[in-house]
């Protein structure tokens, strides 16, 4: 393997690095983006059973036990509780939008290995090959050996650069599938929760309004 590497030339070097990176995305990404680390089944306990104020601070209990997106914007929606709907609503939208960054952490990252890991290897093909062009005129085509190290280093990277950045690219678009269902999961619940708030607010409205009459 060592050998390989060494006759890949200058440029396996970068490739190694991004190989690097890129398994250390995969395996935090797959750590974090587990499906009970984000749509945590005692929180989703909290929005089905939510019915009135009085379960607020059991729910806000729950919440400071289970840390998570979902479970960020649950406890600022019943937070927000006293503000008038669409005031809740942006709020929301508002914390949604960084919890949104927290799930797509990497991704960035990953688009950017799988973009760049094949040119690079592109890029090692052709110092491979400006190599062997310099030994054709120094040395004329006879030089079977000495050819052979610069079309090796050509192949070599080219292989290693896809070998890189196909992975990446699968996995980019796992994870962003993933992500995505994710955040549709949370908009769902959060949206339930807020409109329970809101009928609950209502009932009691209209409770006071008869009580008034």
């Amino acid at each position: 393997m060592l050998e390989i590497f060494e006759r890949g030339g200058l440029m396996m070097y970068p490739l190694a690095l991004a190989s690097l990176i890129l398994v250390a995305i995969i395996i935090e990404r797959f750590i974090m983006l587990r499906k009970k680390k984000i749509i945590i089944p005692e929180i989703i306990s909290i929005v089905n059973q939510f019915k009135s104020f009085q379960d607020i601070e059991l729910a806000k209990n729950i919440c400071q036990n289970h840390k998570g997106p979902l479970t960020n914007l649950i406890q600022l929606s019943l937070d927000s509780k006293n503000l008038e709907k669409s005031e809740i609503k942006e709020i929301v939208e508002d914390q949604g939008r960084q919890e949104v960054r927290k799930l797509e952490k990497g991704f960035g990252i990953l688009e950017t290995i799988a973009s760049i890991a094949p040119l690079m290897g592109l890029l090692g093909t052709v110092l491979g090959m400006i190599r062997v062009f310099a030994v054709i005129k120094e040395q004329g085509i006879g030089q079977a050996s000495a050819l052979s190290g610069g079309i090796s280093e050509a192949l070599i990277t080219t292989v290693t650069g896809l070998f890189i950045g196909i992975p990446a690219l699968i996995f980019f678009n796992y994870f962003s599938y993933k992500a995505e269902n994710f955040v549709l999961d949370i908009e769902k619940y959060t949206d339930k929760l807020m409109q329970k708030i809101q009928h609950i607010k209502d009932q009691s409205i209209k409770k006071n309004e008869k009580q008034d009459q």
